[in-house]
């Protein structure tokens, strides 16, 4: 463990950001107490308020001060660099953004939108156009979070218009998908539909289509027509497939949370008819994963045989997650209650 804390004092000193950065998980792994990893994010405080893009070490930062209970310190490493970019205003209202961002991501929501407002009269000041739009954007989506869905439509619908007189497609798209999904919270399914119907009739990307398709399978499922639903999740997943390990598993978590939602419910019967779409796409154990959630459907549901059928596929899955999913699910849930 000396070399890594050589090497580690050494940037430290040297403020070199870049290889702090890099160090960063291993050193922190070496310390064993509170009191040590407090120390050293304070000695490393003052030396990313120094660096000349310090934001990612930032982030590194707050996320373990926030871990510590120590929130504040961690905003205030933002608030110093704020501090350290003014008069420059591009240097400026990057600072602002990572420190909104910071805001919304430790659950300052409130702080997050007051940022963004400074953020924007500036934007709005210099005459950026695209940056106007993008602080829109992320205040509308703060709104969602806070569910506040009228007001979050207002401020995207303002980004869409400035997207789409800037010809900005892939921002204009991704403003179609947030809207799509915030007329979804309000039940607005048809006016959801709309902007789906935008995506799909031009090229986009694997991932815009796909968390379209997710959009569009909460919808089917607020309308009570799980079939579709399901296949939309398929569609969704055949785009995550041909896109990164990160969208797949982005959809593919969607999917065993559906699943697990009408588990709960008790819609074995739902289950156990839509699980072979999702089986055909695999050719390695993912398949088996699938046709044994099916065959726990109909196990749950009484049918005869189910059990021996879930128990013939359960073995092929080698998948450790996928067993344990399997695992939580065939275990017997206990309810608990109160008789008057």
């Amino acid at each position: 463990m000396k070399g890594i804390e050589d090497e580690w004092e050494k940037a430290l000193t040297g403020g070199d950001c870049e290889r702090l950065l890099e160090l960063f998980d291993d050193y922190f792994d070496t310390l064993e107490t509170e009191e040590e990893l407090e120390r050293e994010l304070n000695r490393l405080s003052d030396v990313v308020v120094e660096c000349e893009d310090p934001y990612d070490l930032a982030e590194e930062v707050a996320h373990l001060y926030s871990h510590l209970n120590e929130v504040e310190k961690g905003v205030g490493l933002y608030r110093r660099i704020l501090e350290r970019k003014r008069g420059n205003d591009e240097e400026y209202a990057a600072a602002l953004y990572y420190m909104a961002d910071a805001y919304d991501h430790l659950g300052i929501p409130e702080k997050a939108l007051e940022t963004y407002e400074t953020l924007l009269e500036l934007e709005e000041r210099v005459g950026n156009e695209k940056e106007v739009a993008l602080t829109l954007a992320n205040m509308a989506i703060v709104r969602d979070e806070l569910g506040e869905y009228e007001e979050a439509l207002k401020l995207m619908e303002k980004a869409r218009g400035i997207f789409e007189r800037l010809g900005d497609e892939k921002n204009l798209f991704i403003s179609y998908l947030d809207l799509a999904h915030f007329h979804y919270e309000l039940g607005n399914y048809d006016e959801a539909e709309v902007f789906l119907r935008e995506i799909y009739k031009s090229p986009r990307d694997n991932e815009v289509e796909a968390n379209a398709r997710l959009i569009e399978a909460e919808i089917w499922a607020g309308r009570g027509d799980y079939r579709r639903a399901f296949l939309a999740i398929r569609d969704a997943l055949l785009k995550g497939l041909e896109g990164s390990d990160e969208l797949f598993g982005l959809v593919f978590d969607t999917l065993v949370d559906f699943i697990e939602g009408l588990f709960s419910e008790g819609a074995y019967e739902t289950v156990a008819g839509n699980m072979g779409v999702f089986a055909e796409l695999f050719e390695d154990d993912t398949e088996y994963f699938f046709r044994a959630v099916g065959e726990l459907a109909k196990w749950r549901n009484g049918e005869e045989g189910a059990k021996e059928r879930f128990d013939e596929f359960y073995g092929k899955v080698e998948n450790e997650e996928l067993r344990e999913v399997l695992d939580d699910w065939k275990r017997p849930k206990l309810s608990l209650g109160l008789e008057l």
